[in-house]
C-alpha cells in the first residue's frame, strides 16, 4: 500500500544539483544533459546558501520519467540529501495513480522517508488514507490509522463508502511482500462488522504469497455450527496447496485439500478430504459404525509429443451420499475425454492422438455408482476402451476411412462382455446440374464378441453389418433488401443388411439414444456398437431459415423417416420401434441478447400428438436475465408408463440502480414437487455485492432429506468473497 517512495524519485532528481528548471521569475541554468532530466516549473527557485539547500516555491511541478510531482514548496538540503515537499502534493504516475499528501520527505537514495496526511487513488478506482506513511532503510513500510476502500468516494456529498478497512496500523515487508494488519475492522454503511486483532495477505503487486484465506461459518442443521478455515500454502512457482479444515459442532472435524501443481507437459488438480464419523442423516442424527470416510477428485493431462497426449481423472469416495452430507462440490465436472452420468463416479486413464489424417484414444474406465438403486459391483470396468480411425483424401473420388474398435468389460456381480469391431466407410459431395446436391456413401463394419458363458451357451457371436445409399438436396436462396430466405428439401435412401441385431448380444453402450432431427439423415443413427440400424429406411426433411439484414434469425427443420421392417430390438422410445418414426423438428428464433428460443419436439405418428418438447429461453436487457426450460415427455415414451413433465428458470431483474430480485426454479410438474427453488434480493454498486437468498429443495435421497436454508453472501471488490452464512 505504501508505495509513495517509488514515485518520490522526481522529488531527488529534481532538487539535486543537475536539473533543468524553468522559473516564471527566477530560474536556474541546465548544468547537464542527463538523460534522465527533470524538468522542474516553479513561481520561484533560488538557493539558500547558509542552509546549502535549493527552494522551488509556489506551483512546483516536477516532470522526471512520465510522472508529475505538485507542491506549493520543494526544499532540497545539500548537506543531509533529503528533499522535503509541503503543501498539496500530488504525485501522478505513469499508469494514472494519484498519492496525495500534505508533506513528504525522502533521502536522496529512497532508502527512507515519511509521508503526512497521506491518502492515494489508484487506477482500480480504490482510495487508501493514512495520518501517516514512514519507510525505514529496512525495507519495512508502515502506516498509521489506515482507511482502504474500493468504493469511489465523494467528500462533498459526505458519501460513506459501501464498505471500509480500517485499521490501527499497516505494514508492508518489501522483502516478504507481505502487508499485514493490527486492530482491523471490517466497515459496511460505516457500520463495524467484523474485528481482526491481526489481519495479513500478500502485497498485490507481489507473485502468489501463503497465508490465511477467508473463512466460511454458518449453521445447518446437519453439521450445526461450523467454521472452515483455509490456508493457501504457495509450496513454489508452479504449485500449491489449501488447507481447509472444518470444524462443527455436531460431528467430526473434516480436513479438505486441494492441490494444484503444473508441470513442463501439463498440470495435475486434486481435491481430496478425511473425516472419522458414524453416519449422519439430514437433521444431524448419528448411526451406524464410525470409520474413516472420505473422497477424491482428481485429474491431469501430459503432451507426449505435438500429436499425442494422455491424462487420468479419478472420481471416488467412501459413502454414496458423503458428498451430500459435507456439501462437497465437484461430482459431475468432466475430468478426461469421458464424463460420468449424474450420480455416477468415473475415473479413467487414457490416451489420446490426432493428426492430419489420423485420430486414435484408449482408455480404462472404473464406475461407482452413487445412486440408490445401484447394486455394489453391477457396474462395469472397462479394460480398455479403444476408437481409432485413418482417412484419407480420394481427390474426386471423395473420402475414405477405416476404423476400428474394442470394449472389454468386466463386472464382479454380472455378466462380462468383449467386442472387437473393424469398418470402413466411404462418401463423396456433388453438385448436380441444377443445383441439386447428391452425397452417395457406404459403410461395412464387422463385430466380434465374446460373451459369459454363465449366460447363454455359446460363448462367441459375430455379425457384418453395413449400409449403402444417398442423400439428396436441392438448396434455395431467395435474397432480398430486408430478409434472406433459404429453403432446402433434402432426402436419404439408403439400404443395409438385415437381422443386424442378435438378440444374444448385450446392450451396453446403447442404452439411452433417441432418432431425432439432428441424426434424421444418418443411415445408421444408432449410437454406440451393441445395436445397429440396418434394413432399408428413407429420411425426407425440410430446414427453411430466414435472417433479416437488422439481426433477427428464424430457422427450422422438420423430418419423419421410413423403414423398410420394424426391428423388435428397437424400444418406442428410440423412435426406430417401427416402420414410420414420429415426426421431429427443432425451430430457434433468434433475435440477439434480448431473446432467443430454442425448441425440439416430437409428434406421434398417429394424429399427432405431443410425445415430448423441449423449449431453452434466455433474455438478457439492461434490467434483467433469465434463462428458462421446459420439457415434457409423454407415458408412451417413458419406461415406467408416466408422463414427466418439469421447468427450470434462473434469473436477475434489476428493481432499482442498486436492487435486484433473484429468482430460480428447477419444478418436477408431474410430481408436484421444488427440485430445488431459490429466491431473495441483491444490492450492487461499483465496489461490492450483497446477496440475501432462500432455497429449499424437496428431493429426498434415502437419510438426506428435504431442506431450507438462507445463505448471505458479501463480495468485496478487490477483496474478495468476506464471508457467508447457511441454514438449512
Amino acid at each position: 500500500m505504501a508505495n509513495w517512495y517509488h514515485y518520490a524519485a522526481a522529488l531527488a532528481l529534481a532538487a539535486s544539483p543537475s536539473f533543468g528548471a524553468i522559473a516564471q521569475e527566477t530560474s536556474a541554468p541546465d548544468t547537464t544533459a542527463n538523460s534522465e532530466q527533470v524538468v522542474l516549473e516553479a513561481d520561484y527557485v533560488y538557493e539558500l546558501r547558509d542552509e546549502n539547500s535549493i527552494v522551488a516555491e509556489g506551483n512546483v511541478e516536477a516532470l522526471y520519467d512520465g510522472r508529475i510531482l505538485r507542491a506549493d514548496r520543494l526544499v532540497y538540503n545539500r548537506t543531509t540529501e533529503r528533499v522535503r515537499a509541503t503543501g498539496n502534493v500530488v504525485i501522478i504516475d505513469t499508469d494514472g495513480s494519484q498519492q496525495f499528501s500534505d508533506e513528504v520527505e525522502v533521502g536522496s537514495n529512497l532508502s527512507d522517508g515519511y509521508a503526512i496526511g497521506y491518502s492515494a487513488r489508484l487506477t482500480d478506482g480504490s482510495t487508501i488514507v493514512a495520518n501517516s506513511a514512514i519507510r525505514q532503510s529496512d525495507g519495512i513500510n508502515a502506516m498509521d490509522q489506515v482507511i482502504y476502500t474500493a468504493c469511489p468516494i465523494c467528500e462533498a456529498k459526505g458519501q460513506t463508502p459501501t464498505w471500509s478497512l480500517r485499521a490501527r496500523r499497516a505494514v508492508l515487508d518489501q522483502e516478504t511482500q507481505m502487508i499485514s494488519y493490527r486492530d482491523a475492522v471490517l466497515e459496511v454503511m460505516g457500520i463495524p462488522v467484523f474485528y481482526f486483532p491481526y489481519l495479513a495477505h500478500p502485497d498485490p503487486t507481489s507473485d502468489r504469497r501463503s497465508g490465511l484465506m477467508i473463512p466460511s461459518a454458518g449453521f445447518s442443521s446437519k453439521l450445526g455450527a461450523f467454521y472452515q478455515q483455509p490456508y493457501y500454502w504457495a509450496i513454489s512457482d508452479s504449485s500449491d496447496l489449501t488447507i481447509a479444515p472444518l470444524i462443527t459442532e455436531n460431528v467430526n472435524p473434516m480436513l479438505e485439500l486441494d492441490y494444484r501443481k503444473r508441470f513442463y507437459s501439463g498440470a495435475i488438480n486434486i481435491n481430496t478430504s478425511i473425516t472419522r464419523e458414524k453416519d449422519f442423516d439430514s437433521d444431524g442424527q448419528k448411526f451406524g459404525e464410525e470409520k474413516w470416510r472420505g473422497h477424491l477428485y482428481g485429474s491431469g493431462r501430459f503432451a507426449l509429443t505435438e500429436e499425442w497426449q494422455w491424462g487420468f481423472g479419478v472420481e471416488t469416495q467412501t459413502d454414496d451420499l458423503y458428498d451430500r452430507r459435507y456439501d462437497i462440490d465437484g461430482q459431475g465436472d468432466k475430468r478426461g475425454i469421458y464424463q460420468s452420468q449424474p450420480r455416477r463416479l468415473l475415473s479413467q486413464l487414457y490416451a489420446v492422438g490426432q493428426g492430419d489424417s489420423y485420430y486414435t484414444d484408449v482408455s480404462l474406465l472404473s464406475i461407482q455408482g452413487l445412486r440408490g438403486s445401484d447394486a455394489d459391483g453391477s457396474l462395469p470396468t472397462v479394460t480398455p476402451l479403444l476408437f481409432s480411425e485413418k482417412y484419407w483424401d480420394l481427390g474426386d473420388y471423395g473420402f475414405a476411412s477405416v476404423n476400428a474398435s474394442t470394449a472389454i468389460l468386466r463386472r464382479d456381480v454380472g455378466d462380462d462382455s468383449q467386442r472387437v469391431s473393424v469398418g470402413a466407410d466411404w462418401s463423396t459431395y456433388k453438385i448436380l446440374p441444377g443445383g441439386f446436391t447428391f452425397e452417395p456413401f457406404a459403410e461395412l463394419r464387422g463385430d466380434y464378441y465374446q460373451l459369459d458363458q454363465r449366460r447363454i451357451e455359446d460363448d462367441n457371436a459375430s455379425r457384418l453389418v453395413g449400409n449403402a445409399g444417398t442423400r439428396i438436396a436441392y438448396p434455395m436462396i431467395r435474397p432480398g433488401k430486408t430478409v434472406d430466405i433459404m429453403l432446402e428439401p433434402e432426402v436419404m435412401a439408403a439400404w443395409g443388411t438385415s437381422n443386424s441385431n442378435d438378440p444374444i448380444i448385450p446392450n451396453e453402450d446403447a442404452l439411452l439414444f433417441e432418432m431425432d432431427e439432428t441424426v434424421l439423415f444418418d443411415a445408421n443413427t444408432v449410437a454406440g456398437y451393441d445395436l445397429y440400424e440396418g434394413d432399408g429406411k428413407i429420411s425426407a426433411g425440410l430446414t427453411a431459415r430466414a435472417v433479416w439484414k437488422d439481426g433477427p434469425e428464424l430457422s427450422a427443420t422438420v423430418g419423419r423417416r421410413w423403414r423398410s421392417r420394424p426391428d423388435p430390438s428397437f424400444e418406442k422410445v428410440t423412435n426406430l420401434d417401427g416402420t414410420t418414426s414420429d415426426w421431429v423438428a427443432a425451430a430457434t428464433a433468434d433475435f440477439g441478447k434480448a431473446l432467443r428460443i430454442d425448441t425440439r419436439v416430437r409428434l406421434d405418428q398417429d394424429g399427432l400428438e405431443l410425445n415430448r418438447i423441449d423449449t431453452r429461453l434466455s433474455t438478457q436487457s439492461s434490467r434483467w436475465r433469465a434463462t428458462g426450460q421446459y420439457y415434457k415427455i409423454s407415458e408412451r415414451l417413458n419406461p415406467n408408463q408416466e408422463e414427466d413433465e418439469g421447468f427450470f428458470m434462473t434469473g436477475e431483474f434489476r428493481i432499482t440502480e442498486r436492487y435486484s430480485f433473484i429468482y430460480g426454479q428447477l419444478r418436477d410438474i408431474a410430481n408436484n414437487r421444488n427440485a430445488r427453488k431459490d429466491f431473495g434480493i441483491a444490492y450492487e454498486d461499483d465496489c461490492s455485492r450483497l446477496e440475501l437468498v432462500y432455497s429449499r429443495t424437496e428431493l429426498q435421497d434415502r437419510t438426506q432429506g428435504p431442506s431450507e436454508n438462507i445463505q448471505i453472501r458479501f463480495s468485496l471488490k478487490t477483496l474478495g468473497q468476506f464471508g457467508s452464512s447457511d441454514f438449512d
